[in-house]
């Protein structure tokens, strides 16, 4: 276990609140603790929300002192988006980070973010990510250092041009931003607990939408760790339905410059290309050869968008009807 802070009076504002929302994370919230604890140059509370777990996990956040990780058991699941705003209704610091608990987080991490926004007069801060496969092996970064270091700052046009779905591996989705607290509820910003999949978008875009000056970082802060049961790996159907319902909801409640109009409606196309393909993919385990050229037939552009192989399964079991009709 990392060395613990010195403990601190409860008037004293921390620099950082940690919001780590757990749910059956018993093997790696240690980890995420850890990382927090051991930030450096900054004071810090971390607040761990235990999302109705079934395993270990609030054992593993009670056996920290109380005045080194602030536990908060949720009566019943809420997702990732409830448990997070649990977390950022109980916190106190100056600047907010979300901290996943299959996660962690460098030393200079929270230091180097905050100074580079308080300089330029920033709410929100954004670096980059390093990329950690499930078997320990470390990839590169997520995005090219010349990238981040081009953008400087992410507008809303950006941002959204950004989260275009299934375009590339990662996305500006991926980013992991710190908040000003004082902005977020100023603001009435909070996550939507509608959705299990695209919750940082939305909180990230409605953020940007009401003004708030997003500054980049270039260096790399977070380890983000790949698992194969990941939520945020595996996109179904009702994902993409219910993100697509939300970008509804966000378009008739922020304006939109003629940019930010532009990518919303790429993605827009996106979500619907999703959409149509999922369901294919759905219609096809089900062994529904009809429903499934349907839907193709219906968004042709889905198949050739998504650059896999659902074409030529279509087109067998497609041949494997007509050969059964014709007996």
């Amino acid at each position: 276990m990392a060395s613990l802070p010195r403990r601190k009076e409860a008037s004293v504002q921390p620099d950082v609140s940690f919001v780590i929302a757990a749910y059956n994370a018993e093997a790696t919230l240690d980890r995420a603790i850890a990382s927090a604890i051991g930030q450096n140059n900054v004071s810090v509370e971390i607040i761990v929300v235990d999302d109705k777990s079934r395993d270990a996990t609030l054992d593993v956040a009670r056996a920290y002192p109380g005045d080194v990780v602030r536990v908060v058991a949720l009566a019943s699941n809420r997702g990732p988006g409830g448990a997070r705003n649990a977390g950022l209704d109980a916190a106190r610091g100056r600047w907010i980070a979300v901290l996943d608990s299959d996660d962690a987080v460098f030393p200079d991490r929270l230091a180097t973010m905050i100074a580079r926004a308080e300089t330029a007069g920033a709410q929100i801060a954004i670096d980059n990510l390093q990329v950690i496969r499930e078997d320990g092996v470390v990839e590169d970064a997520m995005f090219p250092r010349h990238y981040l270091e081009d953008l400087r700052e992410i507008s809303l046009a950006t941002y959204i041009a950004g989260n275009v779905v299934f375009e590339s591996k990662f996305n500006l989705g991926y980013l992991k931003p710190i908040f000003r607290r004082e902005f977020l509820n100023e603001n009435g910003l909070r996550y939507d607990e509608k959705l299990r999949i695209g919750e940082d978008y939305i909180l990230f875009a409605e953020a940007l939408a009401k003004g708030g000056k997003c500054v980049v970082e270039p260096d790399i802060g977070y380890a983000y760790h790949i698992r194969s049961g990941s939520i945020s790996r595996v996109l179904e159907l009702h994902h993409v339905e219910a993100m697509s319902k939300a970008d509804a909801v966000f378009a008739q409640t922020h304006p939109m410059d003629e940019a930010a109009q532009a990518a919303f409606a790429r993605r827009s196309r996106s979500l619907r290309k999703a959409a149509s393909f999922l369901s294919m993919v759905q219609h096809i385990k089900a062994r529904s050869p009809l429903k499934a050229i349907r839907t193709a037939l219906s968004d042709p552009a889905a198949v050739r968008h998504m650059g896999m192989p659902i074409a030529v399964r279509l087109r067998r079991m497609a041949a494997q009807f007509a050969v059964g009709v014709g007996r």
